[in-house]
């Protein structure tokens, strides 16, 4: 590398990590995670596996915390905006001094080799780790899966399951039995599984407490999180939202930690099912469950659906999900190359006949949803100049 990683800023340190990979190698993670443990102690370590979901359970939970007075960290990605979004602290996004400091410790105790050889995103990990010691929390979110993800290279004091259904195969199996399974296979002590779509997510936790038992030797204690309307919850907050707050809430009772259900109304969820413009809503979802819950958070209104996919992603599911509530549909443009080509995703618009508006313009008496990604958000946002600290 013609770069010396050991003196540079992290902004400049992160444009020469890996962004994106073909495959996990647990080991490097594992073995920074062994140098950087002799340093520091974390927090209890709460953390939050599933394909959708995580973010705003994480949010929730944080936020909570932090208004009880406990000193709390949430892990989350990817961004939307800007990097800082990533390490939630205390009821704020970190500042850029904080992750200075965090990034010099890092450098300072990792080897030049450990360094070149860390993903941006098991190197942003490493940073929150550094930064929640002696924290009370961790609330820890992980990334592309559970069993092998950086999240999980620190063992977690409870675990909590959010919806989970067929996302990112390639790297976690083709089937949600198989999916459930690798994420599920990240529990080290408790899970409390929360709303699922599927069946046989609940079948597999019991297969793979049984699994753990005799490969650990380690008996996991599950608890199901089973009435998803058993407490009166903001009207404010989506379907899918109310669902996962049941899921925080059942943690709450875990930590027995008194409950003011109050407490969450203010709760920040930056793109989730969020109102930016009176009429326009975002969401960062990006697969069939979010398609789900997004047509069933609109069922019988008519959206103007500004919208881009990843080439991976279910595309054709999604919009078949969501045509019974899109007037119109237009594409974002996005410079990616993960994303789908145009002329594909036009083709498919026309043979759902669904109409095709060639630029984003928004009125007043019509209704906006901006769905498909992290990148779509973020792209329109830049696009009407919001400011998520307004």
């Amino acid at each position: 590398m013609l770069v010396n990683l050991k003196k540079v800023n992290l902004e400049e340190f992160l444009k020469y990590k890996t962004l994106y990979y073909d495959k996990i190698d647990f080991s490097i993670v594992k073995s920074s995670w062994d140098k950087l443990s002799t340093k520091i102690k974390l927090p209890f370590v709460i953390h939050i596996v599933g394909t959708n979901g995580k973010g705003s359970t994480g949010r929730f939970l944080a936020h909570y915390l932090h208004k009880k007075d406990f000193k709390v960290l949430h892990y989350s990605s990817p961004h939307i905006l800007k990097f800082n979004e990533r390490i939630w602290i205390n009821g704020s996004d970190v500042r850029d001094e904080n992750l200075e400091i965090a990034h010099q410790f890092l450098q300072d105790l990792f080897e030049i080799e450990l360094l070149e050889k860390l993903t941006y995103f098991e190197y942003t990990t490493l940073l929150a780790f550094y930064l929640s010691k002696d924290f009370d929390y961790l609330v820890l979110e992980a990334g592309l899966g559970g069993e092998f993800d950086a999240t999980n290279v620190v063992e977690n004091n409870l675990s909590l399951i959010t919806t989970i259904g067929l996302d990112h195969q390639s790297f976690l199996g083709n089937t949600v039995e198989e999916i459930a399974s690798t994420k599920m296979r990240s529990v080290d002590n408790k899970m409390l599984i929360g709303y699922q779509v599927f069946p046989e997510v609940l079948e597999t936790a019991y297969k793979v407490k049984e699994q753990i038992k005799q490969q650990r030797n380690k008996d996991i204690k599950i608890i199901e999180v089973k009435e998803f309307d058993k407490y009166e919850l903001n009207p404010k907050f989506a379907t899918f939202l109310k669902r996962n707050l049941h899921l925080v809430i059942a943690c709450l009772n875990e930590l027995k930690i008194p409950l003011d259900l109050k407490l969450f109304d203010d709760t920040p969820l930056f793109g989730r099912c969020q109102k930016v413009l009176k009429n326009v809503t975002v969401d960062v979802g990006h697969n069939p469950l979010a398609a789900l819950v997004l047509a069933n958070e609109f069922k019988n209104k008519k959206i103007n659906l500004i919208y881009n996919s990843y080439k991976d992603k279910d595309y054709e599911t999604v919009l078949k999900i969501l045509k019974p509530i899109i007037k119109t549909i237009t594409i974002i443009e996005l410079e990616d190359k993960r994303i789908v080509e145009k002329e594909e995703l036009e083709k498919l618009i026309k043979q759902l006949e669904l109409a095709n508006n060639k630029t984003i313009k928004i009125e007043e008496n019509e209704e906006y949803l901006v769905f498909g990604s992290f990148l779509v958000v973020e792209k329109f946002l830049t696009l009407i100049g919001y400011d998520a600290n307004s």
